[in-house]
This record gives structure tokens, C-alpha cells and sequence, in this order.
């Protein structure tokens, strides 16, 4: 059974940084593309980005293509969101999930979810 537990959230002003991580189990974590959404309350969940089972490729929303990064490291079983110059807008709870179909940023095409992790930002 493959396990997704994301951390990293947090309360930070305008303009500040975080990053979140995933961390898996139960899996040969290498052959997943892994996502990352978010769902802002009141609104749907939308892709944030997606990086390929071998990090060489990597997808960003326009909202925070600049500003977010997406990297992995596949010896620690883990993917990580560096978020920087956030923004009130970003404030959402934000979701991994791993999926080995293709490369995609709809997230049906994604198996395993994990619970999230909140991201609020401060005007």
C-alpha cells in the first residue's frame, strides 16, 4: 500500500518562502511521477506541478511558474515543493500524489493521495 504524507506547511507573511515535502512508503517510490495540487477553500483543486519518475521533467501551473520548484530525490523516497515570493492567492491546502500512467496534470491520473498540508499566506 503506497503512502504519501506531505509536511511543511505553515503560516508565513507575503513575500515569504516554505517548502513542502512528501515523503512515501510502500512503494518503489522511482517509478512514480509524482503532483502536487491544491484546493483553496470554496474552490477546486487545481495542479500546482509535476516532476517525472526521473526528475528530468518537470511541470508548473502559470500561477507559480517563477516562483515554485519542484525536485526529488528518489534515495530518500521524497518530493519536495520549494515555494518562494508567496502570495495571499497561494494560501490553499496542498496536496502530493504519485500516479505511474503518464505525465499529467489531471488528478485522476493519479493513484495515491496524500492528506495535505495547509499553506496559509498573510497579507
Amino acid at each position: 500500500q503506497v503512502q504519501l504524507v506531505e509536511s511543511g506547511g505553515g503560516l508565513v507573511q507575503a513575500g515569504g518562502s516554505l517548502r513542502l515535502s512528501c515523503a512515501a512508503s510502500g512503494c518503489t517510490f522511482s517509478s512514480y511521477t509524482v503532483g502536487w495540487f491544491r484546493q483553496a477553500p470554496g474552490k477546486e483543486r487545481e495542479f500546482v506541478a509535476f516532476i517525472s519518475w526521473s526528475g528530468s521533467r518537470t511541470s508548473y501551473a502559470d500561477s507559480v511558474k517563477g516562483r515554485f520548484t519542484i525536485s526529488r530525490d528518489n534515495a530518500k523516497n521524497t518530493v519536495y515543493l520549494q515555494m518562494i515570493s508567496l502570495k495571499p492567492e497561494d494560501t490553499a491546502v496542498y496536496y502530493c500524489a504519485a500516479g505511474n500512467k503518464h505525465l499529467s496534470i489531471l488528478g485522476r491520473d493519479y493513484d495515491y493521495w496524500g492528506q495535505g498540508t495547509q499553506v496559509t499566506v498573510s497579507s
